[in-house]
């Protein structure tokens, strides 16, 4: 990482910072990203922009350009579930391979008080940084989701 900056609810990115940073994230999630509006709640809830517990967020730069980012939102638990959980993290598609993701991945366990979680989907590579940093899998997700019930 040529350079790196933290983003929290008392060091906040201007409007086109957060704006870079959703337009990245969407881009270089690809396939395993969401809705650019809800990337955008999550940097939210991590800046206190919301009502939350808080979180941060931690960018990657490469010259003046974004090539990586992660996303923690703080949960306001601990014990039965982590005090965190990490929502998004993106290498810019260029820096793959290089050993980037690893160093965002140890910079923001640095950073977190507590324990973190995040959600992966079982074919996605990333998974495999995710077991060398640490994570372990003890759970299956299962959602309800109230939009998809009909009477």
């Amino acid at each position: 990482m040529c350079s790196t900056k933290i983003y929290n609810a008392t060091n906040k990115p201007n409007y086109q910072e957060k704006k870079d940073l959703v337009d990245f994230l969407f881009q270089h999630l690809e396939q395993y990203g969401d809705p650019k509006e809800d990337i955008e709640k999550a940097i939210n809830y991590a800046l206190k922009e919301t009502p939350s517990f808080g979180g941060f967020v931690v960018v990657s730069f490469h010259e003046d350009l974004i090539s990586g980012a992660v996303v923690i939102n703080q949960t306001g638990m601990d014990g039965y579930i982590p005090e965190n959980i990490l929502v998004y993290i993106a290498t810019h598609r260029e820096h793959r391979g290089k050993g980037l993701g690893k160093k965002l991945m140890k910079k923001t366990l640095e950073l977190a008080k507590g324990d973190v979680a995040l959600h992966v989907e079982p074919d996605n590579p990333a998974r495999f940084l995710y077991e060398k940093t640490g994570f372990s899998s003890k759970y299956v997700e299962m959602r309800f989701h109230r939009s998809a019930q009909s009477n």
